[in-house]
């Protein structure tokens, strides 16, 4: 079993000493990207609506028909998706639709999902690619594409906004943009109130294709950008991960949402703990009950850096990847919940990261860093 440290990801180090990080973080359930990214947003990886060009083995059915996302399954009908690939459209509501419905601007921000934009090395379209540390590897994948698995958030034409100052808003590009669009919106005071964003895949840390240092590179330079606009000290950057990329660690997640099906083998051939308890809670709320759900999963890391950020501070709470959402929840929506067994019901906020009383004062609550050394300037 092998680590990373300060000798490597020497950005993510002072981060964690300066701001706030976690000790007992986990992804919501077992399993790949799409899970995690799914999990990021609605929590709920049950509710398979539609599937196409595939064989099924992304997918598992529970003996009341319910479906289930276990693998990494395309979005159906992204015009990027592998027609070789199973590909599927989920059913769930997610933090997208709630925003929407309280007039919060939001954005999903996809490295290369412009089809448009030619890349100095002539790649373009769904082909566009990089050179990273690693190698080249194209830069949009469609398996990460967070809000496009949702009929009611999907860009599935990867249509641009009609304008910087749609970005966060209702328009055609429907809350799913490229990078450079918050980049371009932040510079025109246009930042939406909540953002995602996912790096060009050679600068996504995925073991394989990325390398930690051209992951360094998109954190420090994205944190020293936003830490030089006025807006910083209403800003905060949550950094966490869609799964543990092979990088597996040794502490086990507790169990919170048994299971029972084909896909759970985490306490014997398909049983997540105890049997007789597997439609209950969240699957409780199911309608059907949605089995392969086990989780959490692994533990990841998680990091806050802002200037409300507590300092030098190991957060020892659980939390799971629907803290977030818990968190947005319960900042911009009063504390409403996602329906339908959504894990955001049972998890912690990631509010004890921070101390609200207090911002910190100037210089205090910013931490530029050298991209290529990650140490501070």
């Amino acid at each position: 079993m092998g680590y990373f440290d300060g000798n490597t990801v020497t950005a993510l180090w002072n981060y964690a000493q300066n701001f706030a990080m976690s000790d007992n973080s986990y992804s919501t359930t077992f399993g790949p990207s799409t899970p995690g990214v799914i999990n990021l947003i609605s929590g709920q990886t049950n509710g398979v609506v539609a599937i196409a060009n595939g064989t099924g083995d992304e997918v598992s059915g529970g003996p009341d028909g319910s479906l289930t996302v276990i693998g990494d399954p395309d979005p159906k009908g992204d015009v990027c998706s592998n027609p070789k690939r199973n590909q599927v459209t989920m059913g769930a509501t997610n933090i997208g639709d709630l925003l929407n419905a309280a007039g919060v601007t939001w954005g999903s921000f996809m490295g290369g999902f412009n089809l448009s934009i030619v890349n100095p090395n002539g790649t373009t379209g769904c082909h566009r690619s990089s050179a990273g540390l690693s190698g080249t590897t194209g830069d949009y994948i469609p398996h990460h594409s967070f809000f496009n698995y949702c009929a009611s958030t999907a860009n599935l034409a990867h249509t641009p906004p009609a304008s910087v100052s749609e970005i966060g808003h209702s328009g055609p590009a429907n809350h799913q943009y490229d990078l450079q669009d918050f980049f371009t919106a932040a510079e025109a005071g246009n930042l939406p109130a909540v953002s995602f964003l996912k790096a060009q895949a050679y600068q996504d840390g995925h073991a394989g294709y990325s390398n930690p240092l051209d992951e360094q590179t998109f954190l420090v330079n994205t944190i020293n950008f936003l830490e030089a606009l006025k807006t910083w000290d209403s800003t905060a950057v949550v950094i966490m991960y869609d799964d543990s990329d092979g990088w597996y660690d040794h502490q086990m997640g507790p169990i919170m949402n048994t299971s029972t099906g084909p896909a759970d083998v985490l306490t014997g051939a398909g049983t997540c703990g105890n049997a007789a308890l597997s439609l209950l809670g969240l699957n409780a709320a199911m309608n059907p009950h949605g089995l392969g759900r086990c989780g959490y999963g692994v533990r990841q890391p998680l990091l806050v850096v802002s200037p409300w950020a507590q300092l030098n501070f190991v957060d020892h709470s659980l939390t799971d990847q629907t803290s977030i959402i818990r968190f947005i929840e319960d900042n911009w929506l009063a504390g409403q919940r996602l329906p339908a067994g959504s894990f955001d019901a049972l998890a912690n906020s990631i509010t004890q990261m921070f101390d609200f009383s207090k911002i910190r004062p100037g210089k205090h609550g910013r931490l530029f860093l050298d991209p290529s050394t990650g140490e501070p300037k």
